[in-house]
């Protein structure tokens, strides 16, 4: 008696299937709104026949859950269009799968293997990508899988019929069935026969078959005879045949002749309803495991971060020379370690890249992580190693604790690198690398800043000289000139008329007076705030004249050059929150006063347009790496005596994104805490709305032992003995410095870290006496690192006392509310961070204030500019005295950045070369193209 053949329903299989998908994609959903699958149907053209497919593949993606969409190109497009549409879809975070129904129909020539092979491989859902198929043919089989021969392997699987083993045949090698399923069934330990058209004895050999499957394209070209008893039958092939009974006049058959072969069989597929559903469902299988994929990268904690060894020799090296020992990694790499999308990642060369914005909108639902914040005692001349400290900690963190660890720093200005006191990418085995591209151009930022300041400089000089030099009607005739019969104001002007009180829109309406108001801008030259900048220190253009040629009409002025990164704009950029943020600050910064002691903004002088234009790439950190392999941000430069002295809050923020609730930024506040890391709290902090969660205090004992009484500490001269022997006496002198800022921190409500920067010449008493005074101040803990001469491995007693400080109840606090006065601000500032008595405002100054004051000014914070070598105003002063009085000399407004900067003595904001600068010895080989002399 025969006994017909179990069918094997690939629909009831694939309903299975859908439903255990539409669960999965449940759980992803709970997840995020980002982690819901999403798939991208690409098609050319419109034939119906693809169109029956891809309603087909758009209904079983919304019966899961999964986000499909429809994209349909034109017939028109050429293959370089296709393509950039594809690396779209590749870049998108939110598209998981991308299919390209084939065929193209389209008008122009198109290689179809080469779009198939422009889907990236990790969202290749149909796993026709070259090096989906190279995996697959090597055993690997994490890749994507083709989803007509998996759908095949699961159908056979769910027979129950042992797969291993087993004698399997292959009817036909196509690159879509064949030779994949062929593959599939090998690494499923069988034994594969592949058959093809040249194949002789073809009955002969599939007649041997525990497992055949068939994909010819030739109807019901298999016969029974061919089939072995028993064997499982898998028939892929789906042909029209015409068949006169039905309505149609045709009837779908597959390459098995199913009458035949259910009566041999032990299993069979039926066509349709066999392969078919199988092929869509394992295509939704491919797309919700790459949402899954795509999920457990977001939400992974710890970056697989490729480190960089470290072998530090001895004696130490120059910094240039360790810093080219050290082969950085590729920037790309890093960016992707640390979990940014390459659509995010601007590579400029291979090891530095611009980061974009639009990672604060991907991550915006991720927990922040750890907020650090490295200050300084008051330094020596030489630096007591903070930006050193800073990478040494990262490094320790990063690559000896495991830990997610972003650095912050700031951009330097090349007129430190090319003056006396050199680059600021750290020292010895912690530092920024590349350290020339650090230490010089970089990204172009600082002169994207400079650009955008002159700018506003040639502006303001050319405003005076043209409301000088015209009549009322003739200036504003050429303000809004008529174009081609019409005539308009644009955007920028329209906004001035506002704040004049004039809502007209059309020009030919203004009165005369209104015109005038709008056109004359009047501004009081005595008033003049703005200077123009370059990037290099220059004494000589610390005072100048302007307007010497005889086409200014006799309209000079004297004025002055600062160094670049004390614009204005600089510190715009450090505090800007967005793009938006950024331009509006940059409309609101005040250039001078008119005549009637109101205001004038750039925007009045209608160039904030121009200004966001110049540096809306600058808005983006800077991507490089430590000696070690783990990320730093470079971002902005402002000085920290005359502005608020921090790395930018774009930066902060995108790496408390990208390290998670477990990782760290740690950043740095210029000079002393009494300068840096007070406006870092109260100005940074007060504008960013991030609270740090530890304060880490840098000190050695060569500073320690100049508070106490040492001789003085002078560049390029030996140190005196004083410094290079132990000098226990000396050194508990120097300590009230070191307790002034152990309590400045504290002031904030920060956990204080004092780290100990150890030099050759310190002894074990010497950092002994350090270490107990700062714990009886109050100091959480109080460690000696050796970080310059071990790397990270010489900061992990450092990286372990930052770890449990982080752990502590955030307990941050401002210093003073906004509505308190300017002065009180200043009073509270000085007498909390420095130890004074009081401030004492020069009549210039207090007339100062009072304008700005009245201008509505007054409730903003205070950036107090003041020197760096001592926590009074006279650099002289050494230790920590009390009581003292701070003069504030003169007081101005730096509206767009947002805070009202007193002057505590004669701060230069043109610093000059000394008789022997670093330029005698940098120097480029031509041969090499190396840089040379930097330090």
């Amino acid at each position: 008696m025969t006994v017909e053949s179990k069918i094997i329903s690939g629909t009831a299989v694939a309903k299975t299937i859908r439903e255990e998908l539409r669960q999965e994609v449940i759980e992803l959903r709970a997840s995020g709104t980002q982690f819901v699958p999403g798939l991208r149907i690409v098609q050319v053209g419109g034939r119906e026949d693809s169109n029956v497919y891809i309603r087909m593949k758009i209904k079983a993606a919304t019966e899961i859950g999964i986000n499909a969409v429809h994209v349909q190109l034109p017939r028109s497009i050429t293959e370089s269009e296709l393509l950039d549409k594809l690396g779209e879809l590749n870049a998108d975070p939110l598209v998981h799968g991308i299919i390209v129904q084939m065929p193209l129909d389209c008008d122009t020539s198109i290689d179809a293997h080469r779009i198939t092979d422009a889907v990236s491989p990790e969202k290749d859902v149909d796993g026709l990508h070259t090096m989906n198929e190279g995996r697959l043919a090597i055993g690997d089989l994490n890749g994507f899988l083709p989803c007509t021969p998996w759908g095949c392997l699961e159908l056979i699987r769910r027979t129950g019929v042992e797969i291993a083993g087993a004698r399997a045949v292959v009817l036909g090698r196509s690159k879509i069935v064949g030779t994949p399923a062929a593959e599939l069934l090998k690494w499923a330990n069988a034994t594969v026969t592949v058959c093809h058209s040249k194949t002789r004895n073809l009955e002969e050999i599939t007649r041997t078959a525990d497992i055949l499957l068939v994909g010819i394209g030739v109807p019901e070209m298999v016969k029974g005879t061919w089939i072995k008893p028993g064997a499982v039958v898998i028939d892929c092939g789906i042909n029209v045949k015409p068949d006169a009974t039905k309505a149609s006049g045709s009837r779908l058959v597959g390459d098995v002749d199913f009458e035949q072969a259910k009566l041999v069989a032990g299993h069979l597929t039926p066509v349709p309803g066999g392969v078919g559903p199988m092929t869509v469902a394992m295509l939704m299988k491919n797309t919700v495991v790459s949402a899954s994929r795509a999920a457990a990268r977001v939400k992974r904690t710890k970056w697989p971060l490729q480190l960089l060894p470290l072998r530090p020799a001895r004696p130490v090296p120059s910094d240039i020379v360790i810093a080219r020992a050290q082969h950085p990694k590729n920037i790309a790499q890093l960016a992707e370690e640390i979990g940014l999308l390459p659509k995010e990642v601007s590579l400029y060369g291979s090891k530095k890249a611009k980061i974009s914005l639009s990672v604060l909108e991907r991550l915006q639902e991720q927990r922040s992580g750890s907020y650090v914040v490295v200050a300084g005692i008051t330094p020596t001349p030489l630096g007591e190693g903070k930006t050193t400290t800073l990478m040494g900690l990262v490094q320790a963190l990063g690559a000896h604790k495991q830990r997610n660890v972003i650095a912050a720093l700031r951009q330097p200005s090349q007129g430190p690198t090319f003056g006396i006191k050199g680059g600021a990418a750290g020292g010895g085995y912690a530092q920024v690398i590349p350290m020339e591209e650090f230490n010089l151009h970089l990204t172009g930022d600082i002169h994207a800043v400079a650009a955008a300041n002159n700018l506003v400089a040639a502006q303001l000089d050319t405003r005076i000289f043209h409301e000088a030099t015209q009549s009322d009607t003739a200036l504003y005739n050429r303000l809004v000139p008529r174009i081609n019969g019409q005539r308009k104001f644009s955007p920028i002007q329209l906004r001035r008329l506002k704040r004049l009180g004039i809502y007209k829109t059309d020009p030919d309406t203004l009165t005369a007076s209104e015109s005038a108001a709008f056109a004359r801008l009047n501004i009081d030259t005595d008033t003049i705030m703005w200077e123009r900048v370059v990037d290099i220190n220059d004494r000589y253009l610390r005072e100048i004249t302007i307007g010497e040629s005889p086409t200014e009409k006799g309209l000079s002025r004297k004025t002055r050059f600062s160094i670049a990164v004390a614009s204005e704009i600089m510190a715009v950029l450090a505090l800007s929150c967005s793009l938006a943020d950024m331009k509006n600050r940059l409309g609101q910064m005040v250039v001078a006063f008119d005549k009637r002691g109101q205001p004038v903004t750039t925007d009045d002088l209608g160039v904030t347009g121009a200004l966001a234009v110049l540096l809306k790439d600058a808005l983006e950190p800077n991507l490089m790496q430590s000696l070690e392999g783990t990320p730093v941000l470079v971002h902005a430069g402002p000085f920290a005596n005359i502005a608020h002295g921090c790395n930018s809050i774009i930066a902060d923020e995108i790496g408390l994104k990208l390290v998670g609730t477990e990782g760290f930024v740690c950043t740095e506040a210029g000079f002393g805490s009494d300068i840096g890391m007070e406006k870092f709290c109260n100005i940074k902090c007060r504008n960013s709305g991030l609270k740090p969660d530890a304060m880490v205090l840098v000190t050695t004992v060569r500073a320690i032992k100049m508070h106490g009484g040492g001789a003085p500490v002078t560049p390029g001269t030996p140190l005196n003995k004083q410094y290079t022997e132990e000098n226990l006496q000396l050194l508990e002198q120097g300590l009230p410095n070191l307790l002034q800022h152990i309590s400045n921190g504290r002031a904030f409500g920060m956990p204080v870290v004092v780290s100990i920067n150890a030099h050759v010449a310190d002894t074990a008493a010497e950092h002994e006496l350090l270490q107990k005074a700062a714990l009886q101040a109050g100091a959480f803990a109080a460690v000696v690192s050796t970080h310059w001469s071990d790397g990270g491995a010489g900061a992990v007693p450092l990286a372990n006392a930052v770890i449990e400080a982080c752990k502590l109840e955030n307990k941050f606090k401002l210093l003073y509310e906004l509505d308190l006065p300017l002065v009180d601000k200043m009073n509270r500032i000085a007498q909390t961070m420095y130890g004074a008595g009081k401030v004492e405002l020069t009549p210039e100054a207090i007339d100062q204030v009072k304008r700005l004051t009245d201008a509505g000014f007054g409730k903003l914070p205070v950036c107090m500019s003041k020197t760096s070598g001592s926590v009074t105003g006279d650099a002289n002063i050494k230790g920590a005295p009390k009581g003292f009085t701070i003069k504030v000399q003169s007081v101005y407004i730096s509206a767009g950045a947002g805070f009202v900067v007193a002057m505590c003595g004669d701060i230069t904001k043109m610093p000059g070369l000394a008789t022997r600068p670093a330029i005698y010895d940098i120097d480029l080989n031509t041969e090499t193209g190396q840089i040379e002399g930097l330090f």
